[in-house]
């Protein structure tokens, strides 16, 4: 497993070692004494699946309080996955990162807690898999317009489908400030 920096402190690209011939591939999706010896602590509560047909974005979400870390990735399809510091008092507050993860390409990126998450499927379908640190919460749900000018995330597609929740998102410069998570100092 091969651990690299984004430009977000914390949030890293995770491209394991895959092993194959003839018959396949294999690969080990999850092994937390890996991740652990690279310098990630995660603990595990609840995974999630999705699926989207192109075009579908969804996000930017993240949780507060309860915030969620999550380790994503592709197992059918490509996305472009898009992770944004939202904590107060964070020197990256603002800013984002994103990479394109894929069944060909195996990637994995964590999100640490505190941070919003979103992708849009660049494939005509794609099979999103998400491992989460905390449990979801409808009460501390929260989302920051994906086409917010402030944080001019480069979105590979312009004409997305969003969910309703999506679409009425506001924008990070809208949010209470006891809505965003915090920067541990």
């Amino acid at each position: 497993m091969r651990v690299v920096e984004t430009g977000l402190p914390g949030c890293v690209l995770i491209e394991p070692r895959v092993y194959g011939d003839d018959r396949g591939f294999f690969f080990e999706s999850f092994n937390h004494d890996k991740l652990v010896a690279s310098g990630l602590q995660p603990r595990f509560v609840q995974g999630n699946v999705s699926s989207s047909r192109r075009g579908v974005l969804r996000g930017l979400h993240y949780q507060w309080p309860k915030p969620q870390g999550k380790l994503v990735s592709v197992v059918d399809g490509e996305v472009w996955d898009v992770a944004v510091d939202v904590r107060r008092g964070s020197p990256t507050f603002g800013r984002w990162t994103g990479v394109v993860l894929s069944a060909d390409n195996k990637r994995q990126l964590w999100i640490p807690e505190g941070f919003a998450h979103g992708f849009v499927t660049l494939s005509e379908r794609a099979m999103f898999t998400y491992l989460c640190t905390e449990t979801y919460d409808a009460a501390a749900d929260a989302a920051i317009a994906w086409n917010d000018a402030t944080l001019a995330v480069d979105w590979p597609v312009s004409d997305v489908t969003l969910s309703d929740k999506d679409a009425r998102a506001p924008f990070l410069d809208e949010i209470p400030e006891d809505r965003l998570p915090v920067y541990p100092e």
